[in-house]
């Protein structure tokens, strides 16, 4: 079991953020913007380790938003067509954030996740995983309107999205991939009724949906010894906002239907209730409290931390808990409100806290 874990994303360098502009321009080799990025990587990979972090990822600096490896990986998609999603902070300032739309027939252009895993593989001997995208997430991507021509109904689109992601696992999991975290903050958009609405009034059911969403995440991570999957669910992460809000009472049959090992869960403020859900939780999974945020620079206590960890604790047992940020320091290309000094600060405190708590090794063995 890794005690100390990171959500994906880290804040992009600037020399990055300028690149992908250039390279979009054309301004740049495609060869030149690949040497950036592994640039990139490499510092994340530096930055993780140097925190203590028992697990760690390539900090997702291959892809403009946390669901950029579909996008740019298959062809079907208007990359900004989509449903528009307002994200605002307590104040109620809005960032409009265009989502994609499917508008013709999905087809592989090349492996979505293989490049990130391959190169991370061969610069660390450290633990390390890869991010997803989860279906469920994807399915926010059909309109009836927009998408009727190339799927009349959402139904085939959703079977095509499976077998891409299905094959992803596959191909992950033949290269040596030992950890997969699927990202699905729709589910926490699943407890809004604003958010609720949206889905109606694009021919989505959302009762229907969470029951559809558990089946396709499971055909998706299917059943592969010796490997590790987690769900990562938050309620919206961009620019240091959010969308939705709501404790997990109303979607614990995702802790209970589906098949993942570990449950990555914001907890880094009230909009996610209390720790009472995490009763559901299967005796056999691990849930992983995001108890540090990845939207405010202010550093929490690490006092706190171990009570809110004490308090988890009463719903379940402390050794099938482990710590990590709430969500990635950067879901989309323009990072949070937070420093890069802030998000190393708080990767520390992550990994010591989870030592402090359950002492060295930061990693045991867990039977997948």
């Amino acid at each position: 079991m890794y005690r100390s874990d990171v959500v994906g994303s880290l804040l992009r360098p600037s020399y990055l953020k300028e690149a992908r502009e250039h390279h979009e321009n054309g301004q740049i080799s495609h060869a030149e913007f690949k040497s950036l990025e592994d640039r990139a990587v490499d510092e994340a990979v530096e930055v993780q380790k140097a925190a203590g972090l028992a697990v760690l990822t390539d900090g997702e600096m291959r892809r403009y938003a946390f669901y950029g490896h579909l996008i740019d990986a298959v062809e079907g998609f208007d990359k900004f067509g989509g449903w528009a999603i307002p994200f605002r902070n307590e104040k109620g300032e809005e960032v409009v954030q265009p989502r994609p739309v499917v508008v013709s027939k999905l087809r592989r252009k090349r492996p979505l996740c293989a490049e990130e895993f391959t190169y991370l593989r061969a610069r660390t001997s450290h633990p390390a995983k890869t991010t997803m995208i989860s279906a469920q997430q994807a399915a926010a991507y059909y309109d009836n309107k927009k998408s009727s021509a190339a799927y009349p109904k959402i139904d085939g689109y959703l079977a095509d999205l499976v077998d891409i992601l299905r094959d992803e696992v596959e191909e992950l999991i033949r290269l040596g991939c030992t950890y997969i975290q699927i990202d699905s903050p729709q589910y926490a958009a699943l407890l809004d009724p604003q958010l609720r609405e949206g889905y109606r009034q694009r021919g989505n059911d959302p009762d229907r949906l969470l029951d559809l969403s558990t089946e396709m995440d499971n055909a998706i991570i299917g059943n592969h010894a010796g490997v590790i999957f987690g769900l990562h669910l938050c309620r919206g992460n961009n620019q240091s906002r959010f969308y939705a809000s709501g404790d997990y009472g109303p979607i614990t049959k995702v802790f209970q239907k589906t098949r993942f090992h570990r449950f990555l869960l914001e907890y880094d403020d009230e909009r996610s209730g209390g720790f009472e859900p995490l009763r559901q939780v299967p005796e056999d999974r691990t849930v992983v409290l995001g108890l540090v945020s990845s939207k405010k620079p202010s550093l929490e206590s690490k006092d706190e931390l171990k009570q809110r960890i004490q308090q988890a604790s009463q719903f379940i047992p402390l050794e099938r808990l482990a710590i990590s940020p709430q969500c990635g320091f950067a879901s989309t290309i323009e990072g949070n409100l937070v420093t890069r000094a802030d998000q190393e600060s708080k990767l520390r405190l992550v990994a010591e806290t989870a030592k402090e708590i359950w002492g060295a090794p930061a990693v045991t063995r867990m039977r997948a």
